[in-house]
């Protein structure tokens, strides 16, 4: 009779065990990290739209003579936004509207332009300094 030592290649359920764990602490730290640099970023790109929107705003009284108090709309501002005459408004990241006129309000010439989604008291405020 021969005895056959067999040598079964595989991991153990041990071993197993810890790769799971180790990947799970792994997530635990990063989750976390992504969700901050994603409200982060949209709320940059926020700050950014308004930049454009303020300068746009500028653009336009500079071009139509006007004075500090006066207040430009929706279609006066869209030649200067940068993106054609008929093209699409900037909106806030976090506006589930999608939708300029529920993301910003412009103000007078002098006043700046705010964000109505992350205004000054959310956790990343979406203010241009």
């Amino acid at each position: 009779m021969q005895i056959t030592n067999r040598n079964l290649a595989g991991f153990t359920l041990v071993e197993i065990m810890i790769v799971v764990a180790i990947i799970g602490m792994l997530a635990a730290i990063a989750i976390p990290n992504f969700v901050t640099s994603r409200k982060n970023a949209q709320a940059t790109a926020c700050i950014n739209n308004i930049r454009i929107i303020q300068g746009a705003k500028d653009m336009w009284a500079i071009e139509s003579k006007k004075g500090s108090t006066d207040t430009p709309t929706e279609a006066e501002l869209q030649p200067y936004i940068g993106h054609g005459a008929t093209g699409k408004l900037p909106t806030c990241p976090n506006d589930s509207a999608n939708s300029f006129a529920t993301s910003y309000t412009v103000n007078e010439i002098d006043a700046m332009v705010t964000c109505n989604i992350g205004g000054a008291n959310a956790t990343y405020p979406h203010k241009l300094e």
